[in-house]
Parts: structure tokens; sequence; C-alpha cells
């Protein structure tokens, strides 16, 4: 029996600073609902689906607190978990995690489709700085509103609805890390969902990026690490000009193989839907990333005892 699960990758347009949360949660139900009109499942959303991208402004307080989530679901998201299990269709959604005692991640869920919690992820690779940048127009806060993730990168199994398939999650930055990816691998990973909000231009400082090179690398990035672990892929952007800082779109699907099977065209909701045959992972798994065959982990030791560069004299 064919291992094939209908997926959607459902890109977000802007959110502005002041957009209502009601209004965003309308714009996730009504692609969650195209999602399943059109047969898919398992719908991705982006990193932080529920907010504005609010790293790139200085917060504090009520105004910084209002942007995080206390539980999940609660109250103000409940009705996307409502309207999910109503269509019989799981998610995967990024969103800014307060927990019980005081500590703040950049997180993600997966959601089964009798609403089920399936996985939790917390984002590892944090980029931006603590403080702010003199004179930037825009910051890149990351380091400052969040901690580090401490979960690591846990593989899930799936339900039997979607054919129990081995999934994996990540977070924006983290996708351009091959670490993650392998990590994940490593535990035969088959499905890998991932949201981002990146910045069309260098959100650091400088002027050697814009956006054709940024979208460029995040596809480039999605179909080299699906490639190398022979898994699928599904990364999902939130896109467009958010009160004037501009996020790439590009949201993609890609095999096993590292073939785009389908690319956003817009920086707005746009929904991107493939049927995703799991069994196509066993070709590269079993031959040329055959890892029980061909790895040489005694090799590797630098790749876990070193973080910054050690050049040779």
């Amino acid at each position: 029996m064919a291992r094939v699960i209908r997926v959607a990758a459902a890109q977000m347009g802007p959110t502005a600073l002041a957009e209502p949360r009601e209004r965003t949660l309308a714009r996730m139900i009504d692609l969650m609902e195209q999602a399943a009109a059109q047969g898919a499942t398992l719908v991705v959303f982006p990193e932080l689906a529920f907010t504005t991208f609010f790293p790139r402004w200085l917060l504090e307080g009520e105004a910084l607190d209002r942007h995080f989530e206390r539980a999940m679901p609660n109250p103000a998201v409940q009705p996307l978990f409502d309207r999910a299990q109503a269509l019989g269709v799981g998610f995967y959604v990024g969103y800014a995690e307060l927990t019980p005692d005081g500590q703040r991640f950049n997180s993600a869920i997966t959601v089964g489709p009798d609403g089920s919690l399936l996985g939790l992820y917390r984002k590892v690779h944090l980029p931006g700085s603590v403080e702010p940048r003199p004179g930037a127009r825009f910051q890149q806060l990351e380091k400052r509103y969040f901690e580090y993730g401490d979960l690591g990168f846990p593989a899930f199994r799936g339900p039997a609805a979607w054919h129990a398939p081995i999934l994996g999650m990540l977070v924006c930055n983290d996708r351009r890390w091959p670490e993650g990816w392998r990590a994940y691998g490593l535990q035969g990973v088959e499905l890998m969902l991932m949201g981002y909000n990146s910045a069309a231009y260098d959100p650091n400082g400088g002027s050697t990026e814009d956006a054709a090179l940024r979208t460029f690398h995040s596809t480039l990035v999605a179909q080299a690490n699906a490639y190398m672990n022979a898994t699928w892929a599904v990364s999902v952007a939130k896109a467009g000009d958010e009160d004037g800082s501009a996020l790439i779109g590009g949201s993609c699907i890609v095999d096993p193989n590292g073939v785009l099977v389908a690319q956003a065209t817009t920086l707005a909701d746009e929904l991107l839907v493939a049927d995703c045959d799991l069994d196509a992972c066993r070709q590269g798994k079993e031959k040329m990333f055959n890892f029980a065959a061909h790895r040489r982990p005694q090799h590797y030791r630098r790749l876990v005892d070193q973080v910054g560069a050690v050049l040779p004299e």
C-alpha cells in the first residue's frame, strides 16, 4: 500500500504590528479550509504565525508580552484548533512560547488530525543580537527575546492516518544549519516541517544580500538538505511588507531527491499542495545516504567539540 500524504504549505502574507489577532486567525483558517477542500490532511504554517515578526522591534513589558502564548492552545488561538479538528486536518505552526516558569522560546508544534499534540520543537539557532544595533531602522533581537531551544532535534511518529511518517521540525534559521537536518536524518526522518520569517535584506546590517539572493539561499538549503537526508521537506514563509520591513517568500515543497515539487510565486497568502510519497525516501536512505554503511563518525569529532573556526597554522 502506497504511503502517500497530501501536504499543504500555507504561506502567509504580511502581518502588521497592529493587526488584530482575530484577523490573523481568520486568514489561517481560510488557508486551512482551502487545503482541506483540496484533500490535504497536514497544513504547514510559518514561524511566529500568530503575530508580526516582533523581534525587529525594541519592545518591553506588555508591548512584548502580548506576542507570547502562555499555553498552546489558548483561547486566542482555539478557533484554529477547533476548525482543524472539525476538518480532520493536522498542522504545524510556529509561535512565541512563554512557559509557566517564565522561559521564552521561538517554538513550533505539530498537531494531529484528531487534535492531539504530536511534537514540540524549540528553535536552536537564534540569529541576531541581544542589544540593538545603533542607528538601525529595524533590529534582529531574537537573542534578546528568546532562549536557545533546549529540546534538541527529537523526531516523532505521525498518526496512522498519515501512514505513520517519521517527522521532524525546524524553525527558520535552523534550516540553514546542516547539523539539525543530520540529527533528524539519523532518526530516519521522512518529512521535515519548517516555518520561517526571513528578511529580504541582511537583518544584521550590510548591503551584500537582497531579496533574490536570500530567497535563493532559502530554497537551496531546503533542496540540498532534503537530498542529503533523503526526506521530504516543507518550508513555509511569512512574506511581504510588514510595516516597511520586507520578508522573502519562496515557500516550497521538496522531494527526497532535492527536487522542487511546488514553490510560491507571490508574497501574499498562498497555498501549495503536493502528494508526498513517503516511500520515495527509501532510495536515498538505502543507497547513497545509507548511513549504516557509509558514515565514519570517528572523523567527525570536530563537529561537536568546536564552535568557531580554528585555522591551520
